[in-house]
């Protein structure tokens, strides 16, 4: 299993009047997070769309425990609990707050593209690569 952290402090924009972090930023949220997963798996997004591979989400799954606040430094985790087979990758992500409690969960679909055809396409070799570590016995 492969797992990475991220940080987000609550900025005054991503909240609605009561100060509570409106729902439809946590997509950013994962968003930011993953690209840093993905950093610290030893590549990137960028590296990705240079060999030709694009990964649009197909599911976005949410559920809300707890609010998140103005001001608050989340910590996002992001896991890769299996490795992909094929076209799909499936990232989870929790959101805690300071004090270490859990406000929010995710779970991410998207697939592989071949960015000239948008075709399906497996995992790119050199990502490949680098993940193999984390899912050997």
């Amino acid at each position: 299993m492969f797992e990475s952290s991220a940080q987000i402090r609550v900025r005054y924009s991503e909240t609605d009047q009561m100060k509570v972090v409106y729902h439809g930023n946590y997509a950013q949220y994962f968003e930011a997070a993953r690209a840093e997963a993905i950093r610290d798996m030893g590549f990137t997004y960028k590296e990705m769309e240079d060999i030709g591979i694009a990964m649009p989400i197909v599911e976005l799954h949410t559920k809300f425990l707890r609010p998140a606040l103005y001001d608050d430094l989340l910590t996002i985790k992001t896991q890769l609990r299996a490795m992909p087979k094929d076209h799909r990758i499936e990232f989870h992500h929790e959101v805690y707050n300071e004090s270490g409690k859990l406000l929010t969960v995710g779970r991410i679909v998207l697939y592989f593209l071949d960015a000239k055809t948008m075709a399906r396409t497996v995992m790119p070799e050199a990502l490949k690569k680098h993940l193999e570590p984390f899912f050997t016995v």
